[in-house]
C-alpha cells in the first residue's frame, strides 16, 4: 500500500475508535515487574488492552503472536493451555489472564484502583475495535519470515498513534517482542502535532513518564520512537523505522 494512504487508513482506524489510546490518566501504582502481552497487533480484543494500557500509563513487553507465528505462540500456549489472545502475564501477582474484558478490569482494580468501563462501553468498544480492524486489512496480522534479535526491542508509542501503528503491525508480522512504552498525551495541550504544541505552548513544561524520558533521550517527544539494543540505532519516523526492521530482520 501506498504510504500516504496507509497512514489515511490507519488515521480512519484510529477515529473509529475515536482515538481511544491517545491519552494517559496514570494509574496509581506501577508494576515492579513489567507486564507481558501475548498479543495480535491486528486483533480487535487485543487492541482494547493496548488501548487500556496507554490510557492507565503501563509499559508491557509485547511478544507478538500473528497467525502462522512459531517463535511466540507455542511458549503462550504451553504455560497458559490455550492458543487465545490476548494473554497477560502478571509477575507481580502470579495472576495470568485470557479475556480483554477480564485483563481490563484486572488492570483498573490492580493498578488503576478505579472502575473499569461499563459494560454498555464494553460492547460500543468491542464492535469500533472490529470495524478498526477491518479498516487495516490484514496488516499485523500474519506472520513473516524473520531473524529474531538477541535482545527485544523498545518501541515509544502510544495505542491510537496512525505512524506508531505502522510500526506495531510490523514488529507483530516479524515476531519481533518488544518493549512498549506507553507515550499518551498527559495534558490537553498535548492534543495534536508536536510541531503545533511547541508553537503555541512553548514554554510549557513536558508531562508524562515516559514523555519526559523521550525528551531526555532523544531531544523532543515524537512518536514513534524505536529503540534497538543490539545494534545501538535509535530513530523517529515511522517510514525510516520500517525500513530499517525489513533490512535489519525480515529475510526472505
Amino acid at each position: 500500500m501506498d504510504d500516504t494512504l496507509d497512514v489515511i487508513s490507519s488515521s480512519l482506524a484510529s477515529s473509529l475508535r475515536l482515538w481511544r489510546g491517545t491519552n494517559a490518566h496514570p494509574a496509581a501504582v506501577q508494576p515492579a515487574k513489567v507486564l507481558q502481552l501475548y498479543d495480535i497487533e491486528a486483533c480487535p480484543y487485543c487492541r482494547l488492552v493496548r488501548e487500556a494500557l496507554t490510557e492507565l500509563d503501563l509499559d508491557a513487553l509485547i511478544f507478538p503472536c500473528p497467525k502462522d507465528g512459531r517463535r511466540y505462540r507455542p511458549r503462550a500456549r504451553k504455560r497458559g493451555g490455550q492458543s487465545l489472545f490476548p494473554y497477560l502475564v502478571d509477575r507481580n501477582t502470579r495472576t495470568a489472564l485470557y479475556e480483554s474484558a477480564d485483563i481490563i478490569a484486572y488492570l483498573y482494580r490492580e493498578y488503576g484502583q478505579r472502575h473499569p468501563p461499563s459494560r454498555l462501553m464494553r460492547m460500543l468498544d468491542v464492535s469500533s475495535s472490529m470495524s478498526a480492524s477491518a479498516m487495516r486489512g490484514r496488516a499485523g496480522f500474519r506472520v513473516r519470515k524473520s531473524i529474531r534479535p538477541a535482545q527485544p526491542l523498545m518501541l515509544f508509542s502510544f495505542e491510537a498513534s496512525p505512524y506508531s501503528r505502522r510500526v506495531r503491525e510490523l514488529l507483530c508480522e516479524l515476531e519481533i517482542a518488544y518493549l512498549l512504552r506507553n507515550t499518551g498525551k498527559a495534558v490537553w495541550q498535548d492534543l495534536g502535532p508536536p510541531r503545533l504544541r511547541k508553537a503555541l505552548f512553548p514554554e510549557l513544561p513536558v508531562e508524562g513518564r515516559c514523555r519526559r524520558e523521550l525528551l531526555e533521550r532523544a531531544g523532543r517527544v515524537q512518536l514513534p520512537y524505536l529503540v534497538d539494543p543490539n545494534t545501538g540505532s535509535e530513530m523517529f519516523e515511522s517510514e525510516d523505522i520500517c525500513r530499517y526492521l525489513l533490512e535489519n530482520y525480515a529475510r526472505a
